[in-house]
Formats: C-alpha cells, structure tokens, sequence
C-alpha cells in the first residue's frame, strides 16, 4: 500500500472553505443534514446503475450513524455508489473547480443565489460543512465495481491527504472527530444519542432509506436504531392514506387542534416533479395579521428537509394555507438555505395557488354554509390578493367574493348572483363600503331601492383598497355609489330642477363654503334630505382614517353634499330664498342639513356645537 500524499488547496480555495466553513450556512446541526442526503443521493445512484450493470453488487440499502463517546467521534457508513480516486479527487479535492472567483467573489458581496450553481446532491460542497463542527475528517469510500478504496483526510486548513485503504463494499464512510461541545457558541454535543435523534427527525425523517443509530461505549455495540419514519405521506397516493392521518400531519405543522376545512394532495408534472400536500383551515390563525406571522410552505427536496417557511410558494392573500412541497429537481443555493428566484418557483407557486383557488370554489359551489364560515374568518385576507398590484389571480379572486347586499341583511351572495338578479337596463354593479352599523341604513340607497336596483353592502378595511381598482365583473364595472354622478334614468326631472333651485343651491354653496366643495341636487335620494357623496376619484373619509392610523398625512379633501329636489324642506327653503336671500334660516338650514348627512354617513358630525347651536335656532324660529 502506497504512502499517503499530501496536497495542497489552491489560495482561492482556501478563502471559500474558510468562507463556508464559518460563514455560509446559519445552523451547524445542517452539517448531519448533507451528509445523510449525499448518502441517499449515493444510493440512488447505485441502484440506477445497478439496472443496466447487473455485475454490480447491490446491497441493502442503508445509512448507519455510530457513535463512539470515548473517542469524541460520529461516523457516517452509507451502501451507496462509492467514489473512485479519481472522483474523490474531483469531487471533494477541488471544492470550486470551476468559477472559483466568479463564486468567491458573489459569496463575499452576499449575493450567492445569483451566481452559486445547482450542488443539491452534489457530494463536494455539502460535505464541507462538516468542518463546522469536526477538527478532523476521515473518508474511505471504494467505487462500486472497483477492488481497490480510496482514504481522504484533512483538519480543513487547507490542505487534505490522499491514500489508498481496505473496504469490503461499496459505499462510503465517513468519520468526524468532533469539536468540545459548548452550549455558549451554540456547539452541540454530536455525539449525544438524542442531539443526532432530533436533527434527523427535523430535517431527514423522510428520506426513502433506514437511518440507523449505532453507539459505542466501552467497546460494546448497541442495537441499531431507527431514526427516521421513511414515511412521507405527500409521497404516497391518496386511496392509501386513511383521512385521521392527514389531519394529524395537519396537526403537526401547523398546530392547530381542528380539522382543516379541505385536504388537497396534489402532483406536478412536466418539465419537473413535484408533490405538495396543502390544508385550507376553517377559522384563521391568531397571528394572521401579525407581521412576524409564520406563513409559508414547508420545502423539501427529494424528501429532505430545506426551509420551513418558504413565502415564495405561496401569496401574501394565501399566507393561511399550510402543507409541504417536495421539489425533486428545485435549484438551489450552495447551501440549500435560500431559494433561488428561478423559473420552476414561479411555476410551481402557479399551479399551487389554482389548485388552492379551484378548491375554494368547489367548497363555495358545494357546501356554501361551511363557504360562507370560512368568508367570515379568512374572507379579508383573500381580498388583499384583489387590492395587489402584481396577483395574477384576480378573476378566480373575484369568484370567490360574498357580500351582504341590500336585498338581506343576513344572505350573502356572490358576484355571479348579484348579476343574475340585476334590472333591465342597470349596466354596473352598484355598491357600497362603510361601516356594518351605518352602510345599511344609508340614504344613498333610497333611489336604487325605488328603481329596484341591488347595491353590496361592503364594511372590511380591505374592501375600500381593492375597490378603488375599479374591477369589472362578467364584462360589467363595480361602481360606488357614493361616488361621481349617478344616472338612475331622471335627466329630464334633473334640468328641470336645477333651474328651480339654482339660486337656493347657491346660497346654500355659500353658507357651507368651509366645510364642503359642491352642493348639488341629489338623483340618489327618495325620502332623506341631504347626503354626502365625493368625486369619482376623490380620496374617501374611510381611505383618510385608514392611512392617518398608519402614521401618514391624508390630504383634506371636501365632500360634495347632495339635496332632495323632492323633500318638502327643499320647497319650503326655496321659498324662504325667494322672499329674502339673507334670511338666518338659510344659513341655519345648511349647517343642519351638513350635520344630517354627516350622522347618515358616519354616525357622528365634525361640528357638534355648531350643529347644535344651527338645530336650537331652527327650533326657536320654529315656535
């Protein structure tokens, strides 16, 4: 047997070992993470081969972690493909063989997703990160089909020594001799039984192959153990798995004690595989509008553990969706800790939210009682995907849509119904948004109630945002009310009444020339005398509040108030105009009909003393 000879890294190599070892990955229990999945990968690869080289021996697959506590060590054995010199030297002797300061470089300005290449599965990198918690790493690994084993070792100083070695099998072996432990700097004890137990459990419980525990004290073996389940459930098809164990995988990653309102296991196939498992909950999580919420899919990778949150597979307006994505051929970074912003993401993240949407619509279409429990708790979240700028879900979004309209003050009904109901000849979808106390009682209704016309009714904070779009639905605009000019069919009676009350109109313009912009004759009335209304892009007195309450300044911008041309007060007035155009109840009249609109509005007036003291006058004049 040959003596061992020494080499030596490259200068640039040993920057980005260094780099790697201290720097790149954020948790060292990663470490056991990549070399549990180089050995499945290993595995693969022999049981591949082995089908169209029936020479090659195939062994029982398996991955074996001993642990030996006098000598401070952890050895990880696998039965897979194995190395030749030639490879090792390939694949661990030069780390960066190609690109070296292209990647040294990325990796120094934080920016190594975008250049770093796709080293999931392959053995050079990950195995490196063995260094953050060994002084020392051995390596004896015999190629399958080959007599001879190869011994790799080095302290990660830079340089490592390569020899020749005995193996029986195939495979590779592996042993770290680990660092002291030390609780301070987050160094755990990788010797320990129930340290290796947790890591395998978090990251590796699902790869395909038996991960068995091995311990060593005193010279004396003890019975193999298994540390992981093998058993995921994403994995398996849907007539095998009983309905009690998806909801207690339910359970188990997202905490939560009932039942989800709908299971979809789901397989994508094309230019790449994947499988998800997703769960849509009945009522919202408690924290669903905290900003450190966790939200997000859990990520694997050929059944390897990767990310928990990953908020690049599903949108902000789904963030209450939970379950698993397991992607057999994602890229990812060096050390499969950030995702790159690829085009199988975007693809993926595609068809997760139609199925996601698709099912919401089915459970709408099929079981609205539960549909419509589900609106009440998540029904806001999901219209943060209409008031988004970049959703490309926005038709599917509005076919989720419930609101309560002024045909019931309990039924909620969806665009599709409001449209089926409407008028002859009504060519918008009218609506409403303020508060649930006020808007149903609101005299912007009274024409529209008269011609028969259905408003929505709409009171989330969200629904002033995503309406402001101006969305069209089944080729018809959604339209406020309380906005704009509004044609209900009355031209003629309009221009006829705008020469009627044309001077009282403006005196009324004066008297309340501070507080509004316009007034106007109302074709929205029936029975009130006064509302309030804006311009069609003015900002609402809603948006005003919403924006102040996050800290910003809201521009002061004046309602229009609308009278009744058809109100006896208004002829009474016009009348009381035409005697004597300083008569104080002119005046007095304006600031009431003002505080009128402004209860109808909000429930509360800006001006109560004025109101009051303009109320009392009247009054007085009255007796």
């Amino acid at each position: 047997m040959t003596q061992p000879e020494r080499h030596e890294f490259q200068a640039e190599v040993k920057q980005l070992l260094d780099l790697m070892i201290h720097s790149l990955y954020s948790e060292r229990d990663i470490f056991l993470r990549e070399l549990v999945s180089n050995a499945s990968d290993a595995i693969d690869k022999l049981r591949f081969e082995g089908l169209t080289r029936p020479e090659l021996a195939v062994a029982e697959p398996e991955i074996r972690l001993e642990v030996d506590k006098d000598k401070h060590t952890l050895t990880i054995h696998d039965t897979g493909i194995g190395m030749s010199r030639e490879e090792v030297v390939r694949n661990i002797g030069t780390i960066a063989r190609s690109g070296t300061k292209e990647f040294l470089g990325a990796l120094k300005q934080g920016d190594a997703a975008k250049s770093a290449p796709a080293l999931i599965g392959q053995f050079g990198v990950g195995f490196y990160s063995a260094f953050m918690v060994a002084d020392r790493i051995e390596l004896v690994t015999r190629r399958a089909g080959e007599g001879t084993a190869t011994r790799w070792e080095s302290t990660g100083d830079g340089a490592y020594t390569l020899g020749d070695a005995e193996r029986g099998d195939a495979g590779t072996t592996i042993t770290l001799h680990l660092k002291a432990a030390d609780e301070e700097s987050g160094m755990s004890d990788y010797s320990d039984e129930a340290v290796l137990g947790s890591i395998v459990k978090r990251y590796s419980d699902f790869v395909a192959y038996p991960i068995k525990l091995r311990t060593a004290e005193g010279g004396a073996d003890v019975t193999d153990k298994t540390l992981n389940s093998m058993k995921a459930i994403w994995d398996r098809p849907k007539s095998e798995v009983a309905d009690d164990e998806y909801k207690q995988f339910y359970r188990h990653i997202s905490h939560d004690w009932s039942d989800p309102l709908r299971t979809i296991p789901t397989k994508i196939e094309g230019t790449f595989e994947a499988r998800a498992l997703l769960y849509i909950p009945e009522k919202a999580p408690y924290d669903l509008y905290a900003p450190e919420m966790k939200r997000g899919l859990q990520l694997y990778v050929k059944r390897v553990f990767v990310m928990d949150e990953c908020k690049d597979l599903m949108p902000a307006h789904l963030r209450f969706v939970r379950g698993v994505v397991d992607a057999h051929d994602l890229s990812l970074n060096v050390s499969r800790e950030i995702l790159q912003k690829d085009r199988q993401i975007q693809l993926i993240k595609k068809q997760l939210v139609k199925k996601v949407l698709a099912t919401l619509d089915e459970v709408k279409r099929d079981e609205r009682t539960k549909y419509e429990t589900f609106w009440k708790e998540l029904g806001p979240v999901l219209k943060e995907g209409l008031a988004s700028y970049d959703a490309g879900d926005k038709d599917k979004l509005l076919e989720l849509v419930l609101a309560r309209t002024t045909r019931s003050s309990s039924e909620l009904v969806t665009l599709a119904d409001y449209v089926a109901r409407m008028k002859d000849g009504q060519d918008a979808i009218y609506y409403l948004v303020g508060a649930p106390d006020t808007v149903a009682h609101s005299p912007l209704l009274e024409a529209f109630a008269e011609k028969g016309y259905e408003v929505l009714l709409f009171s989330d904070a969200i629904d002033e945002l995503w309406l402001e779009r101006a969305p069209r639905y089944s080729e018809k605009p959604m339209k406020a009310i309380d906005r704009g000019s509004i044609d209900l069919g009355t031209k003629d009676t309009a221009d006829a009444d705008k020469q009627r009350f044309g001077d009282l109109l403006a005196a009324l313009r004066v008297a309340l020339q501070e507080e509004v912009k316009e007034v106007r004759l109302s074709t929205r009335l029936a029975s009130s005398a006064a509302c309030l209304v804006g311009d069609e892009n003015d900002l609402s007195p809603r948006m005003a509040r919403m924006l102040e309450q996050m800290g910003q300044t809201a521009p002061k911008v004046k309602r229009i108030l609308e009278v009744n041309p058809q109100h006896p007060l208004l002829d009474k007035l016009r009348a009381v105009h035409a005697e004597s155009s300083s008569d104080p109840r002119i005046e007095a009249c304006a600031k009431v009909l003002y505080g009128q609109a402004q209860l109808a509005e909000s429930g509360s007036v800006a001006d109560p003393q004025g109101f009051n003291r303009a109320l009392g006058d009247l009054a007085l004049r009255a007796l």
